[in-house]
């Protein structure tokens, strides 16, 4: 599924249209978007949580030269999924 089929599935079961769809989900992803640069957790009942993971600093090999390279330490979004959405994929 790609972001215009969510948008129109969103539409189509909210009764709205796509345009009002499109910028609510917009919004809620900007929102996420917002709270994980602030280092903080979204967590969404049922669903899951999104989470800022560290990752730490380490070296790696260049494929075409083989040489060895240092990669920087990061930060990345992670997304926990709860345990009604594992017990959903699951049953």
């Amino acid at each position: 599924m790609n972001k215009k089929e969510l948008v129109a599935g969103v539409a189509e079961r909210a009764g709205v249209t796509n345009a009002q769809a499109a910028e609510v989900l917009d919004a809620t992803l900007a929102l996420i978007s917002e709270a994980l640069q602030k280092g903080e957790e979204v967590r969404l009942l049922g669903f899951g949580s999104f989470v800022v993971a560290e990752r730490a600093a380490s070296s790696g090999r260049n494929p075409s030269t083989g040489e060895t390279i240092e990669i920087k330490a990061s930060k990345q979004a992670r997304f926990k999924p709860g345990k009604s959405l594992k017990d959903s994929l699951n049953a």
